[in-house]
């Protein structure tokens, strides 16, 4: 069986991506993932097959000697790993952390294929496309992207983890109008502090109930607000089953990873997509507005969000649902022949043809 190393690492947008490659490709090949530490804490279960290539997050800048040492040094761990291990093909999710791993497989002469699952080219795989044979994309439209690497680019479903396909969507809307509010790993008091007292304020003219995202240490305060109203609610931090959680939500109130709005839009699910404004090359914005142009989402913006704003906003649409089930249509002509089957079928064809 060929062995397949998946590099990635930092953020759960970098991650979930990798595990879900994972999904597909384990009846096929053997496969190992490289993450830093900051993505260690995402492989949190038993099974994985995993070397710790912890790369600083600093600029490799040739010119600053220190930063040259720890590239050399990072570069030759990689190789030595991919040797050990007889890697045939490594697979790249982007990011600073996979430097080390992308360029030892280059010197190795080993197959290279990058998964960019944003709508603009990240820093990390612009670099990475000129050792690569194929590049994985949701849109042939992304941003910041060299047209003399267009044959590179291989379309592919954005990718949702099996367990979301399982599931027959719910298309039906709740007696309780169910909002479902997620911060993602990079939340912001924004998703803490004022969706409660709009929460609350939406409370006093309509019927509804609340999921939502928090710290940990933030649950027990958040959870005895809500339950202080009468507001029925479920307060997490992590859930395993968020698949389900998605399908019973009425209406989603989100950041714009990549992974989410796929979540979400598979489960033919609304959303209202608040993106990070801190987020790189504002990526998350150019996420949600893809989905805003197939008419599937509302984008706000979280400089000028205020409370009133944001009441009014919803208010517009519990007072005419409408707009939901519009929504909801046009999620499901985007998610036509979205299957798991046909995405598994594109991913082995393009590692056994490169």
């Amino acid at each position: 069986m060929k062995k397949i190393l998946i590099t990635t690492g930092g953020s759960g947008g970098h991650v979930i991506p990798a595990k879900i490659i994972q999904e597909h490709l384990s009846n096929n090949f053997e496969i190992f993932f490289s993450t830093d530490l900051r993505g260690l804490k995402f492989f949190s279960s038993k099974g994985y097959k995993i070397k710790i290539i912890d790369t600083p997050k600093i600029n490799f800048n040739i010119f600053f000697p220190i930063n040259l040492i720890k590239l050399i040094y990072l570069v030759a761990k990689s190789i030595f790993f991919l040797k050990k291990e007889k890697i045939d093909k490594v697979i790249s999710i982007g990011g600073y952390m996979s430097i080390p791993v992308v360029i030892g497989s280059k010197i190795l002469g080993l197959t290279i294929i990058l998964l960019e699952p944003n709508m603009v080219l990240g820093r990390g795989n612009r670099f990475f496309l000129n050792f690569a044979k194929k590049i994985l994309c949701y849109s042939d439209n992304i941003l910041n992207y060299p047209k003399k690497h267009n044959h590179k680019i291989e379309l592919i479903k954005p990718l949702v983890s099996k367990s979301f396909y399982d599931l027959k969507p719910n298309n039906k809307l709740n007696e309780k109008l169910c909002f479902l509010i997620v911060g993602g790993s990079q939340g912001a008091k924004i998703f803490d502090e004022l969706m409660k007292e709009v929460i609350f304020d939406l409370s006093k003219k309509f019927s509804i109930s609340v999921i939502q995202q928090t710290s940990k240490e933030n649950i027990s305060n958040l959870k005895k607000f809500y339950d202080d109203q009468n507001i029925e609610n479920q307060i997490f931090d992590f859930e395993e089953k968020f698949h389900e959680i998605i399908n019973f939500s009425d209406l989603c109130i989100t950041r714009a990873g990549a992974s989410s709005l796929a979540e979400m839009s598979l489960l033919n699910k609304p959303f209202i997509a608040i993106p990070l404004p801190s987020a790189k090359d504002d990526h998350q914005l150019k996420n949600a507005n893809f989905y805003e142009g197939k008419g599937c989402c509302w984008v706000l913006d979280q400089k000028t969000l205020s409370h009133d704003k944001l009441l009014e906003f919803l208010l517009n649409i519990l007072n005419n649902k409408s707009a939901l089930f519009d929504k909801k249509s046009n999620l499901k002509k985007l998610n036509y022949n979205n299957s798991w089957l046909n995405i598994n079928q594109k991913l082995l064809r393009v590692i056994d043809e490169n």
